[in-house]
């Protein structure tokens, strides 16, 4: 029996992709911000190399959401010593600082490689429409 021949990359072309955060609701968008950074949806995807493009995602300061997910949802840090948990809602971090949010999610859904970090340096996040980088595609 022939095994099927794997072909490997050698170069990695990044294009620069453009999200719309207000479109869909949060999830789906950290969905689609995970596949275009990982380079999920690129005929040459291999699991073990870094393939994504460079993500710009727009209009992050007005994130949808189903449910109540926002008077409802908290984010948990603990620090290691006793008493060291600390509670932060999702309606204070949508006020304070409304990428992070969007951030975690996306960065909770890459999977947990070596470059998990590289990933994320290239994901942008804009509150509002106005940026200054050179968009190759809209999503």
């Amino acid at each position: 029996m022939k095994t099927p021949k794997a072909t490997i990359p050698t170069k990695v072309e990044r294009a620069w992709i453009e999200v719309d955060a207000s479109s869909l609701p949060m999830g789906r968008v950290a969905t689609q911000i995970a596949n275009l950074l990982r380079g999920k949806l690129k005929r040459n995807f291999t699991p073990h190399m870094d393939l994504g493009d460079f993500v710009v995602a727009v209009n992050v300061d007005r994130l949808k959401f189903t449910g109540r997910k926002v008077e409802q949802k908290k984010y948990y840090h603990h620090s290691g010593y006793l008493g060291g948990l600390h509670v932060k809602k999702m309606k204070d971090e949508l006020q304070k600082h409304p990428e992070v949010v969007l951030q975690k999610a996306v960065f909770n859904m890459l999977d947990n490689l070596k470059f998990r970090k590289k990933l994320m340096a290239r994901l942008k996040l804009i509150k509002g429409t106005g940026h200054s980088y050179k968009i190759d595609k809209k999503v």
